[in-house]
């Protein structure tokens, strides 16, 4: 598979294509939904949680923090996690304004 050339989209098309990606997995959408539920840094096992193995929590939390839709900081020995509510916010409204678009055609397309 080749490289996507993402310089040739706009930065809006490439955060709607990053934040997507979010969503792309099951298991991060139940990693973001735990977050939510707690509404506080999450400092719990999240595989007895979701029901992975570790080492794939840990990817999908990766994931996560690199499209900066979570934070973590380490507390101890262990790592707490939380939504990052600025980026969340702003991954919102650039979805919203994709999302809202309505197509404005006049005649029946297919």
């Amino acid at each position: 598979m080749g490289l996507t050339k993402s310089e040739i989209f706009t930065d809006t098309q490439n955060d709607i294509a990053s934040f997507a990606k979010a969503f792309a997995h099951p298991a991060r959408v139940a990693i973001l939904q735990q977050l939510f539920k707690m509404d506080s840094c999450y400092c719990g096992n999240l595989v007895d949680e979701i029901g992975l193995a570790q080492p794939t929590i840990s990817q999908h939390l990766k994931e996560l923090r690199n499209l900066g839709l979570i934070k973590g900081n380490v507390e101890g020995t262990s790592v707490c996690y939380c939504i990052d509510k600025e980026n969340w916010q702003k991954m919102k409204e650039v979805l919203m304004l994709f999302l809202d678009q309505d197509t404005q055609t006049k005649d029946e397309c297919c």
